[in-house]
């Protein structure tokens, strides 16, 4: 039995004091968010000595760098209370022990759908080759790709959309934009921004739009760890993501003249198979994150 609470809850709300477990969503992107994440630490742990709470797990929307050195003295092994610590991008810490490697996702502060996949999703002919509607940075890979998109008129067979500032709030016409792009591509362009990892990758797999991923580590204390030989992405390659990965956006165009003579049959296959992929990756982590909290939180009965 779960109860769910939610909310921007900004500064610590209350959760029910009569719960034994508990599982805490929390942001540490950024300084400002640290110091309300903290805070919420800082009261379950005074719950623990004061009531029921037996057991802490924490999901952390982690620091594009990997910088969460802050968290660490509240974990269990190093004599706090959190037991298990779910954390997105490629920390050099995760250990599968009690520290999991946690999936981005979709943009849901940007109110990104649950897609469905509906039959001319997955049959129809799709307008645009591939797509990239997003900020492109000064001396970033991101201006190499565009030069590159222009070079060979690859440019006109794409919906390329891009601006010099990144805006963290979407206008209604630029969200249907970005929704019909993916939906009308057969390949979306990943570009690493701050890390390799983003949004866009899980937003073109719900609707059927193969990523291309530059697969390069990006600054920062991110996998750095023997444990990382396939980093970045390490969660997404190590569950057999079926992404069109590559070292330099030099290959697209090789990559892009392959997918122009893809017939629509094998392009329906692909999206198929890219589609199940996503399916029963969301369902394993959940399942995994569920298995992960019960062997640790609820008593064996193994004797």
């Amino acid at each position: 039995f779960h109860s769910f609470i939610t909310g921007p809850s900004v500064v610590p709300g209350y959760f029910s004091v009569e719960a034994e477990n508990v599982v805490l969503v929390l942001n540490g992107r950024e300084k400002a968010k640290i110091a309300y994440a903290t805070q919420w630490l800082h009261y379950t742990q005074m719950l623990i000595q004061t009531h029921k709470i037996q057991h802490v797990a924490v999901v952390l929307l982690g620091n594009e760098q990997c910088n969460n050195e802050w968290i660490q003295p509240f974990l269990k092994r190093h004599g706090g209370f959190v037991n298990l610590l779910f954390v997105t991008y490629d920390y050099a810490l995760v250990n599968e022990e009690d520290i999991f490697p946690w999936p981005l996702g979709v943009a849901t502060y940007r109110n990104f759908p649950v897609v469905e996949p509906s039959w001319s999703m997955l049959r129809d002919p799709r307008s645009y080759l591939c797509n990239f509607l997003g900020t492109v940075y000064k001396n970033s890979s991101r201006e190499t790709l565009m030069e590159i998109l222009k070079q060979d008129g690859l440019d006109k067979l794409c919906w390329i959309a891009a601006r010099d500032q990144w805006q963290p709030q979407e206008t209604n016409e630029s969200f249907k934009n970005y929704q019909d792009a993916l939906l009308q591509s057969d390949l979306t362009l990943c570009p690493v921004g701050i890390n390799t990892e983003c949004y866009r990758i899980y937003e073109a797999c719900s609707y059927g739009s193969l990523p291309v991923i530059e697969d390069v580590m990006t600054p920062g204390d991110c996998g750095n760890s023997s444990m990382y030989h396939s980093a970045p992405l390490q969660l997404l390659k190590t569950m057999g993501a079926p992404f069109i990965f590559i070292k330099n956006w030099k290959e697209l165009p090789a990559v892009l003249e392959k997918e122009k003579k893809m017939s629509l049959q094998e392009k329906i296959q692909r999206r198929k198979k890219l589609v199940e992929w996503y399916r029963n990756f969301k369902a394993w982590m959940r399942q995994k994150f569920i298995n992960t909290l019960e062997n640790s939180f609820l008593p064996s009965d193994k004797g």
